[in-house]
């Protein structure tokens, strides 16, 4: 009854948000994606986004579609896999920024481990700009993570926007320098957060630096300052900085799928996982921020 290309195009724009992102994720037109998801919706005879000429969303009907895609294309997948004898082998070096920590990646992962059990994967946790260096330098065959402020290259797995977040007792002096708790270098939210809020003049001080996200997310609770972070990630226990503390906006950010360039005996599984990571990609902020419950 359901189309795989549809489903798949389906995910592609309720991931990015945006008809756009799906048609450069999937290499078609536009036009290509609006058919698809006019004949998804023929389908169903529902309504699963709404849209304008600025933004694209869900309705109630297209995030119950969510599950219902994701399960229908893994069952596709896995009975291809099974009809055809493919079986994955080999090292895949795969690395993943520290925005994924406290999603539900591991979820991802796990499954992905069970369907190719020849496969070895060696994870890596890091900053998205350390994971870029990695790549670029060979010692990894897939990263999840965020793209670099001018960049081009990689699958868009989601847009969201970049916001300030604190403890909710938090409160900011607009008279005084901004606390700030970030990430080392070559982290790019500390990178994104520092240059716009040079560009609007306002004083700041770091008052926090860790590797780890769970160390950022223990001084943030403590109340030592804010940190600018992805507004669909946002940990329990922190919340978004009210408007009234006069914060510059941080614009939006593209957490995308890079391939190495010496992709060798790993292409094959790093295709496969990119595929996995992309079919269920909406689960990675969705499930953290609420959205979803199971």
């Amino acid at each position: 009854m359901y189309d795989p290309v549809q489903l798949r195009t389906f995910l592609a724009v309720a991931q990015t948000l945006s008809f756009t992102q799906a048609a450069r994720r999937l290499g078609v037109r536009q036009s290509t994606v609006s058919q698809h998801v006019r004949r998804l919706e023929d389908a169903t005879g529902r309504q699963l986004f709404t849209r304008d000429t600025h933004s694209v969303d869900l309705t109630e009907d297209g995030e119950a579609m969510l599950g219902f895609a994701r399960s229908i294309l893994r069952a596709h997948e896995r009975a291809s896999a099974f009809f055809t004898g493919t079986r994955l082998r080999g090292r895949l070096r795969f690395g993943a920024s520290e925005d994924f920590v406290l999603t539900r990646l591991p979820e991802i992962l796990e499954s992905f481990r069970r369907d190719h059990p020849e496969v070895e994967l060696e994870l890596t946790v890091e900053l998205s700009g350390t994971l870029h260096q990695q790549l670029e330098a060979g010692r990894l065959d897939l990263v999840l993570a965020k793209r670099r402020i001018g960049d081009t290259h990689g699958e868009v797995v989601w847009r969201d926007a970049l916001t300030w977040i604190g403890a909710p007792q938090l409160r900011i002096d607009p008279q005084r320098p901004v606390p700030l708790i970030v990430f080392p270098p070559p982290g790019i939210t500390r990178a994104r957060a520092l240059e716009v809020l040079e560009e609007h003049g306002r004083s700041w001080r770091v008052s926090c630096t860790s590797t780890s996200l769970s160390g950022l997310i223990a001084a943030a609770r403590a109340g030592l300052g804010v940190m600018a972070h992805t507004r669909g990630l946002i940990p329990p226990g922190l919340a978004p900085v009210p408007a009234r503390a006069g914060l510059p906006e941080l614009g939006d950010v593209d957490f995308v799928l890079l391939h190495g360039r010496n992709r060798g005996g790993a292409q094959e599984a790093a295709d496969a996982l990119a595929s996995a990571i992309l079919a269920a990609g909406d689960r990675l902020h969705r499930g953290i921020s609420g959205r979803e419950s199971a």
